[in-house]
């Protein structure tokens, strides 16, 4: 097996696409892609918010540890299924001002967007499972690392010892979000879900955005080289196609210039400008760091809570 908020306005705007989704009853559910209808008919709209909410433990939890040292807090953790804590991490010593504003600002953004789910699903909302954000050789992070051919097996990936290493461990998680959404928006037809959805597809792009921007605009080449290794290790984990690209295109020839030059990729997208697509399966893939059909690993050792939590076996292609 391998491994490897205007804030307010974007609040709104994602509770009034989820709220009436929930009441709707069968759009959210074709959302993610399911491998087949049979599946798809079975998966309820809550279901589909759980699963967004797992995604959001753990995003919101790694940024908590990073700006605050602590996880986040235990009253926006309880719910339905088997409640874990999350593990093994640590306080960044940022040196560069900016990316520790970055840092405060998503930190704040996801925790509000686990309370915001947590608040919409009522009764219904699962409880944060056992969430591996630690720095241990075997651990979920050293594993991607592993996977992207930043370090051999046995060695240590810690994503909160430097600046530079942080937004390397943002990195890993920060495009999947953003390719989830897109592997929704084929599948609503009512404007105001088409517009609600478009605003949370641009508020998870933005982080994108601000993660792939902060590491090219360090210019240092071993830090690009790791991020399109880690977009290698993506690519091999959800599917065949080879569509999760890195923070720069290869060498390019630009008129006016008489040599070839590197070109930015801050936006990772076909040769239409849109960015690509993932199911829910093909997410669950990397962040259990294995390209099969599982219940379990990665940065949730022992799954997700909710009905979506099974992987995709390595046959699935990217959207």
């Amino acid at each position: 097996m391998q491994t490897f908020d205007a804030r307010v306005a974007r609040r709104e705007s994602r509770r009034a696409f989820f709220t009436a989704a929930v009441s709707a009853g069968a759009i959210g559910a074709g959302a993610f892609a399911f491998a087949t209808a049979a599946s798809a008919q079975t998966v309820t709209e809550a279901d589909v918010l759980n699963f967004a909410l797992n995604l959001e433990y753990l995003e919101a939890n790694f940024y908590s540890f990073a700006v605050n040292g602590t996880p986040i807090p235990a009253e926006s953790t309880g719910g339905t299924g088997i409640q874990g804590v999350a593990y093994g991490g640590q306080q960044v010593p940022f040196t560069d001002r900016k990316v520790r504003s970055y840092a405060q600002e998503i930190a704040a953004d996801e925790l509000a967007h686990v309370n915001f789910l947590r608040t919409t699903l009522g009764a219904a909302a699962v409880a944060q499972p056992r969430i591996d954000v630690g720095t241990s050789p075997a651990g979920a992070f050293s594993q991607a690392a592993v996977a992207a051919g930043l370090i051999q097996q046995g060695q240590r990936f810690n994503p909160y010892s430097s600046d530079e290493n942080f937004l390397l461990g943002s990195f890993i998680f920060e495009d999947v979000g953003v390719t989830a959404y897109k592997g929704a928006s084929p599948l609503l037809s009512t404007p105001a879900y088409i517009d609600a959805a478009a605003g949370i597809l641009a508020a998870e792009a933005y982080h994108a955005a601000i993660v792939r921007t902060s590491l090219y605009a360090k210019g240092i080449r071993t830090l690009i080289s790791a991020a399109g290794g880690i977009s290698d290790a993506r690519d091999s984990l959800d599917g065949r196609g080879d569509l999760d690209q890195g923070i720069q295109t290869r060498r390019v020839a630009v008129a006016g210039y008489s040599d070839t030059v590197d070109v930015s990729n801050i936006a990772p997208t076909d040769a239409n400008g849109i960015p690509y697509s993932r199911s829910a399966q093909q997410v669950l893939n990397i962040v259990y760091l294995t390209p099969e059909a599982v219940t379990a690993g990665g940065f949730f050792p022992r799954g997700v809570n909710g009905t979506i939590k099974t992987s995709a076996a390595s046959t699935a292609t990217n959207g």
